[in-house]
């Protein structure tokens, strides 16, 4: 049976997505790549200080999802909760030192990374698949 080039895009990018994280989490000194997102997402943000739902949706992930990667990296100093000002029944995340720190260590590896797997001459065709995927995740 043969799928349609659709059905095959998208069975290629979810087999380049995991070999992808594989490479990462073994490339960023202590951090995988679940974390250095949420890291390099709340170095972003407004006041660095996240919801984790707008957390979660930064990232594609389920709310429970998220809670279940923050509660060891608050653990280890990567992250804190903090309440947020006029509503004490929402928290947000924001960067802990100790994340901002790993965050800053594992950029300039990630960019290595990054540039050691991006074909030779492809970087054009990188950011324009770059932009396609950034439409992709706003209509999902």
């Amino acid at each position: 049976m043969k799928l349609n080039n659709n059905v095959l895009f998208y069975l290629n990018l979810a087999k380049v997505q995991s070999a992808l994280t594989r490479r990462f989490d073994a490339g960023l000194g202590g951090l995988g790549m679940s974390e250095f997102a949420i890291l390099y997402h709340l170095s972003q943000a407004d006041k660095t200080c996240m919801r984790r739902s707008d957390l979660a949706d930064a990232l594609g992930l389920t709310a429970s999802g998220i809670t279940r990667l923050l509660a060891p990296m608050e653990k280890v100093g990567l992250i804190k909760r903090e309440t947020v000002p006029g509503d004490a029944r929402v928290s947000c995340v924001v960067l802990a030192p100790g994340g901002k720190r790993h965050l800053e260590e594992s950029i300039e590896r990630a960019e290595r990374l990054a540039e050691s797997l991006t074909p030779s001459g492809k970087t054009k065709k990188l950011e324009e698949f770059s932009e396609l995927l950034s439409q992709l995740g706003k209509t999902i």
